[in-house]
């Protein structure tokens, strides 16, 4: 037996089409339970495929972050807390996953995390925003209601932090091979794919859309598909015929959607093109003035600003959500104040906010209940300056390896992954601007939005994976 199950973990390495052959089974599995079994009882339901699916994770640890990215798009099923905060499938599979590869490394007694530079900060920034956690309960204004459940809410707060450095991690470690990157990434891009594209095919929309879960209208999953999409189709010159036209249509269903159905979420289509121009920028190194003095001229004459302006809403929509923005966060800094080093502790500024009535344009909201929409913001209310600064300390080194990367992928699917992530990074970090995209307020966008941006953070744990696979065939 001991020796049937040591092929079984010797194969991944061997043959390289066994990873993707298991995933589409296991998902394949999960599907068919799904249409039919409707008659199970959802917990049997769940109880059975968290079995089979642990058993396969604990052979094959690779596979985690392939039942993560299904999960987060197709599987639209939460947990109750008994509050209202809900736990979606995707989000307990990714502490799961690392916990299961973590196992098998050390009944194979190998366990080492992949060596880079992002783990410090990420480890340090989970810390201190426990820190901030404890302190922030140690220091709580007794003049504040304080509400039964607010450890519980500020633990899930503590958790999503917690989820998307699990991501990264589980990325980084259980990916050892540019084919299983190769993979993951196709995967991802054929089901968006199927889901994006499917919805302008009559009939088929409404019936995929049955299962689509909440990151389809989320801002992070159309930035890191357009990232991945387009990274692919420019940079990587090995993709054959069909795999371009597939990569248009996922494209075109992209800018259909950010630009013109869903024209009045900025935050999307910003997000998209800001990923597009990174890309373009780098790719296209000659053409680059071609493209900048254009854009330069439009913006010295106003005519780029304007057209901007108008394509947002302008004036209307600046009154209705843009100025009042200006007012939330003002109010959300004016609290954090009270403790700027390590801020009121996660998810806890929304009570303080409330004490006092909210006051703009003539309208008085005697007992707001506050939201930043502003990612940058939220995090130094939740961990203050230091936990802010541990967090800007990360994703520059996201930044940095990114960079690093380029040279050692000149070309093929590494150079548009690397290119694609580099991009999504940029598009996050503007993104963190227009909400709280990327590390959700559990009271704002909360879990079931965070499915779309675990994904982000999924694909960005490609990139200590990839540095690992450069530097193995560099030794």
């Amino acid at each position: 037996m001991s020796s049937i199950l040591q092929r079984l973990r010797d194969m991944p390495n061997r043959r390289t089409w066994l990873t993707p052959a298991v995933a589409v089974a296991v998902l394949g599995g999960i599907v068919w339970l799904q249409l039919n079994l409707r008659k199970a009882s959802q917990r049997t339901l769940l109880a059975v495929v968290a079995l089979a699916g642990g058993v396969t994770l604990l052979q094959f640890p690779v596979l985690g972050p392939f039942v993560v990215v299904f999960a987060a798009l197709l599987v639209d099923y939460s947990l109750g807390t008994g509050t209202a905060v809900a736990l979606n499938v995707a989000t307990l599979l990714v502490p799961v996953a690392l916990a299961l590869w973590a196992a098998s490394e050390l009944a194979h007694q190998r366990f080492r995390l992949t060596p880079s530079r992002i783990t410090r900060p990420l480890l340090l920034f989970l810390a201190a925003s426990l820190l901030s956690l404890w302190v922030g309960m140690v220091l709580w204004d007794p003049a504040v209601p304080r509400p039964e459940n607010i450890l519980f809410v500020q633990l899930g707060q503590w958790g999503v932090f917690a989820v998307a450095g699990g991501a990264v991690l589980l990325v980084a470690n259980v990916v050892r091979s540019e084919a299983a990157l190769k993979h993951l990434v196709y995967a991802f891009l054929a089901l968006a794919g199927i889901i994006v594209v499917g919805r302008y095919v009559p009939g088929f929309g409404a019936f995929i859309f049955r299962y689509v879960t909440f990151a389809y209208h989320r801002a992070p999953f159309w930035m890191l598909l357009t990232a991945l999409a387009l990274g692919q189709l420019l940079y990587n010159r090995g993709l054959p015929v069909w795999g371009r036209l597939g990569l248009i249509a996922i494209l075109a269903a992209v800018l259909g959607y950010s630009f013109f159905d869903k024209q009045d979420s900025a935050s999307t289509w910003v997000a998209v093109a800001v990923v597009v121009v990174v890309l373009v920028w780098f790719r296209y190194r000659r053409l680059r003035w071609l493209f900048l003095i254009p854009v330069l001229i439009a913006l010295v004459t106003g005519v780029l600003t304007d057209a901007i302006w108008e394509f947002a809403g302008g004036e209307d929509e600046w009154l209705t959500s843009g100025g009042s923005r200006l007012a939330l966060i003002e109010r959300v800094i004016e609290v954090t104040l009270r403790n700027p080093i390590t801020g009121l502790g996660p998810a806890a500024y929304r009570h303080y906010a409330a004490m006092q009535p909210l006051a703009y344009r003539g309208a008085l909201w005697i007992t707001p209940a506050i939201n930043s929409h502003n990612n940058y913001v939220d995090l130094f209310a939740h961990a203050g300056a230091l936990g802010l600064g541990l967090f800007l300390w990360l994703m520059g080194e996201f930044g940095a390896l990114a960079v690093r990367l380029r040279p050692a992928a000149r070309s093929g699917f590494m150079s548009g992954y690397v290119h694609a992530m580099l991009a999504a990074w940029v598009g996050a970090l503007v993104l963190m601007m227009f909400a709280d995209w990327i590390l959700p307020h559990v009271y704002n966008i909360g879990f079931g939005g965070f499915q779309a941006s675990l994904l982000f953070w999924l694909f960005l744990g490609g990139l200590p994976a990839l540095e690992r696979i450069v530097n193995r065939e560099a030794d």
